[in-house]
Order: C-alpha cells, then sequence, then structure tokens
C-alpha cells in the first residue's frame, strides 16, 4: 500500500510542478486567446485584417444595442480587442493584462449583450481568464523570458 501512495506523491509532485503549470497554463492561453479570434475573424471582411464588414456594424446596431456606445464605436472596439489581446497571449506578453482585458470584454458581454449565457458559456470564460491573471503566462511565455532577461 505504501508503494501505491508513493507513487501517487511523486505524481502529484509532478502534476503540481513548474513544468506542468506552464504546460496548462500554456493551453489556457491559447483556449481563451481562440474563442476571441474566432470572434474576431467573424467581424472582419474575408481576406482582409482590419476592414469590418458591414454585418458587423448591423450586429451592433440592432442585436447588440444594449452595449452603452455608439455602433461606429463599440464595433471597432470589440473587433480590436479580439484581435490584439488573442495575440498577446498566444506569446505571452502581458498575459495578466491580455487577460484583464479580455475578462472585463467578457463582463461587457455577459451584462450587455447576451445575460442569459452566464451558466453555458461566460463562466468558462470568466474561469480562463481568472486562471491567467492569478498566474501569469507560465514558464512557456515572453513574459518569463523579460522575467529572466531581467533577472526576476
Amino acid at each position: 500500500m505504501s508503494s501505491v501512495i508513493s507513487h501517487y506523491d511523486r505524481l502529484t509532485d509532478w502534476l503540481s510542478g513548474p513544468v506542468f503549470e506552464s504546460l496548462a497554463l500554456l493551453v489556457t492561453r491559447v483556449a481563451l486567446a481562440g474563442i476571441f479570434w474566432r470572434s474576431y475573424t467573424t467581424k472582419v471582411e474575408e481576406g482582409s485584417w482590419f476592414t469590418l464588414s458591414d454585418t458587423t456594424y448591423f450586429l451592433f446596431e440592432s442585436e447588440y444595442s444594449g452595449v452603452p456606445l455608439p455602433a461606429d464605436l463599440a464595433a471597432p472596439m470589440a473587433a480590436y480587442t479580439e484581435f490584439f489581446f488573442p495575440v498577446l497571449l498566444v506569446v505571452g506578453l502581458a498575459t495578466r493584462f491580455a487577460a484583464l482585458s479580455l475578462l472585463i470584454m467578457t463582463l461587457v458581454i455577459q451584462v450587455f449583450v447576451y445575460p442569459e449565457a452566464w451558466w453555458s458559456v461566460h463562466i468558462i470564460w470568466v474561469a480562463l481568464a481568472a486562471m491567467l491573471i492569478a498566474r501569469g503566462g507560465g514558464m512557456v511565455s515572453a513574459d518569463a523570458l523579460i522575467d529572466r532577461a531581467r533577472g526576476r
């Protein structure tokens, strides 16, 4: 029996160590980035990077009209947020700031656009963002490279 406990202890030590945590944080960064990146790609014209589609403006004037900003301001803000912060997350640069920004965007969506989506969708986004805010990008991130270069 002590052999089983010893194996279990070694496994849990490894799983709670920096290597596994960094891999988990990398997957978390990519997962959260992917959610918002896919949304970004629906807002721009096919084949372009930053040209918003007429449909995007229409959605912000109609379905997303609860957002307390004019549609011609809210649409580009949302699209560029969904472009910029996922890129930062994948690279692992300013991870906590990027995750906090996407958490704020999630809360805006929750409150003003889809208030019924808390348990079905948004709680997962909040959990991913909260994990990154609390733990940072991990060892496999630009943040870690910068910290090492700074001697931290």
